[in-house]
């Protein structure tokens, strides 16, 4: 990937400047717009251009055709899950969603279809069967007609966590399925339309109103939704978008960005104290938004000095038993400010502490592993001892999973 170095320079060099373990901006959010520093970064509008580019799609396709492993085993894991099926069937539409609430019944099943559009845009990616493409395209075109609002207390987390599903899958679609001689039954420019219309109406609003309010959320909402804004600005060809989250990303005075989420020194993150579970889903949102600008042309990982490394390494070092330093901070809320010790509430080698035991492991660590490692060459050594023995072959929803497979630069 040819990368924009002078601007990558430029940008690291401002954030030296600018950040410590708080931001310059200490206003809020609501004036992200106007930041001119989001200009050092400009997406290439590769396309299809989320998480996956037409060289990845080749890349992975090979992998799976030669029967490397670990590519080859992961497929095969993959191709098992149920919510992969070409033959999935759907539990909605649902006119609204949501976490909690009123609605909170519709949760699991609108995720699971959320699941399924991903997924089945995946194995039409690598297997290139119609039947995958077709499925996905039926359960968006049904939210498309249908879903009008995501409701409850936890609107911005779901739009975060479950837009980044439906936003995949139409980008794949768009550009590599799109109705032709060759593909008679591919997404047309009319469908495209209706399901980016959702998207407008029912989750934009969500994510701009996130960014529009003061700071009030654990720093893993934040995160994904930055991820799930980050991606369709790429599928809209939005640049101020795309800027805009960057922006908020680097500069932002929130929870959810990386200088607030992630301490400098220690590699601690903002929800280490409250438990293993979370901090993981913070640091998988990290590495996401990192890859997607990264096939933008975008070196997201190197912010801060590689903070994101650090993240990883600090909360992989402890869940697998060994000592880190903790310390008391206070977070831009002021609401999570009183954990005195890291928490061994969902760790990965639990010391008896909580019953629900490794939790914490999530398949978010060969995403991070494979940039840092693979493609930089820097050391990562208790991730690396992690991946030993985890293997990263089941579908987590909150995350795009199957590393080994889909994020694996090596031949």
């Amino acid at each position: 990937m040819k990368l924009n170095y002078i601007q990558m320079f430029a940008a690291c060099a401002l954030s030296v400047l600018t950040m410590g373990c708080k931001a310059e901006f200490e206003n809020g959010v609501n004036d992200i717009d106007s930041w001119e520093v989001g200009a050092e970064y400009t997406p290439s509008l590769v396309h299809p251009g989320v998480l996956h580019t037409q060289e990845d799609i080749e890349h992975i396709r090979d992998l799976v055709d030669r029967q490397k492993e670990p590519a080859y085993g992961i497929f095969l894991k993959m191709r098992e899950d149920w919510k992969a099926k070409s033959d999935y069937s759907m539990n909605g539409p649902y006119e609204v969603i949501a976490r909690d609430g009123a609605y909170a019944a519709n949760k699991v099943n609108a995720e699971r279809d959320f699941d399924a559009i991903y997924l089945n845009s995946v194995m039409w990616m690598i297997t290139q069967d119609e039947a995958h493409a077709r499925k996905a395209l039926e359960i968006m075109l049904a939210y498309a007609g249908t879903l009008k609002d995501i409701d409850g207390n936890d609107t911005a987390l779901m739009a975060g966590l479950e837009g980044i599903k439906i936003v995949y899958g139409l980008e794949m679609l768009s550009h590599t399925y799109h109705q032709s001689e060759k593909y008679p039954d591919g997404i047309t420019d009319e469908q495209i339309e209706r399901i980016s219309t959702m998207l407008r109406n029912v989750f934009l609003p969500v994510w701009e109103e996130f960014y529009a309010s003061d700071p009030n959320t654990n720093g893993n909402w934040g995160l994904h939704v930055t991820k799930s804004y980050m991606a369709a600005a790429i599928l809209w060809d939005d640049v101020e978008m795309y800027r805009k989250c960057v922006n908020f990303y680097l500069y932002a005075y929130d929870n959810g960005t990386i200088a607030h989420y992630i301490d400098g020194d220690t590699g601690q993150c903002q929800e280490s104290g409250r438990d293993q579970q979370h901090t993981v889903l913070g640091i998988g949102a990290l590495s996401a938004i990192c890859e997607i600008a990264w096939k933008q042309g975008n070196d997201l990982y190197s912010a801060y000095d590689n903070r994101v490394l650090k993240g990883y390494e600090y909360t992989v070092k402890y869940n697998l038993g060994y000592d880190v330093p903790f310390k008391t901070w206070t977070d831009v809320t002021g609401k999570y400010s009183n954990w005195t010790e890291i928490s061994a509430v969902t760790k990965g080698e639990n010391d008896g502490v909580d019953t629900e035991r490794g939790q914490c492991w999530q398949p978010v660590f060969y995403m991070a592993y494979n940039h840092y490692v693979n493609r930089r060459g820097l050391s990562m050594p208790y991730t690396a001892e992690l991946l030993e023995t985890y293997v990263e072959d089941e579908y987590d929803g909150g995350h795009p999973s199957f590393g080994p497979l889909l994020f694996n630069d090596l031949d």
